[in-house]
């Protein structure tokens, strides 16, 4: 599909990826919640969760990272949040190829591409009549938005309600694996889906289940950046229609 470059920024543009991003609003806000709760119950208020929402914005290092961080282990959280946030280079690297006309929107697509958003913008499907890159734009910040907006509540109702939050981390999971089949769903391109799996999977049977995820970063990086240019070949194939 051309990327057709307009210079203001429509309501339509705004409603449409308002509609795209209103299943993962929903989701982020409960999923928020439950780690504003988590932050508040670890003696973290409402601000450190907004904070953590802006500039960490990655749910499965946020939930790992509080209950290590409460206990005193900050080495431990910022080793295990490289390890698991570093799955969002690989998301970036394959995003190149449909934002490298984004200017300097760019930069803030990449800081923000967590996991809901890259399956929902790797997606064929592209509302019509709609620019590209402010649809791109609207999409990311809505679901940012909404996760920043679910921690902030959740910490301020974490203050009002005394129960056990034992479990509630677990959602991420499902929230991931919902993601990963909606995303090989809906995009013709699955080699960045199989690598992943594939890698993970080798890695874990060599070097068990404390050790193997480092290898399995290196390993896709390694297999993502040699076929860069085919993803992106068949991506930019898939964007023109």
């Amino acid at each position: 599909m051309k990327i057709q470059r307009l210079k203001s920024i429509t309501k339509k543009d705004i409603t449409s990826a308002f509609k795209t991003s209103a299943p993962i609003m929903v989701t982020f806000i409960i999923l928020g919640a439950g780690f504003g709760i988590m932050m508040q119950q670890h003696g973290y208020g409402p601000l450190w969760s907004f904070l953590s929402g802006i500039i960490i914005f990655s749910g499965t290092v946020q939930f790992l990272s509080v209950s290590m961080v409460a206990s005193g282990s900050i080495i431990m959280a910022t080793l295990t949040a490289f390890m698991v946030a570093a799955r969002h280079i690989f998301f970036s690297i394959s995003m190149i190829g449909r934002y490298k006309k984004e200017g300097k929107r760019k930069w803030y697509l990449y800081y923000a591409l967590c996991d809901e958003t890259y399956a929902m913008l790797s997606r064929d499907e592209i509302p019509f009549e709609v620019n590209i890159s402010n649809y791109r734009l609207f999409v990311t910040l809505f679901d940012q938005a909404s996760w920043i907006l679910g921690s902030v509540l959740g910490g301020c109702l974490g203050k009002l309600l005394n129960f056990d939050s034992t479990g509630i981390d677990f959602s991420m999971t499902a929230l991931f694996t919902t993601v990963y089949i909606e995303q090989w769903l809906n995009s013709k391109c699955h080699i960045p889906a199989i690598l992943g799996v594939m890698a993970t999977l080798l890695c874990r049977l060599i070097f068990g289940r404390d050790l193997f995820l480092i290898p399995a970063m290196i390993i896709i990086i390694a297999v993502l950046t040699i076929m860069r240019d085919k993803i992106e070949r068949k991506w930019g194939d898939e964007d023109n229609g």
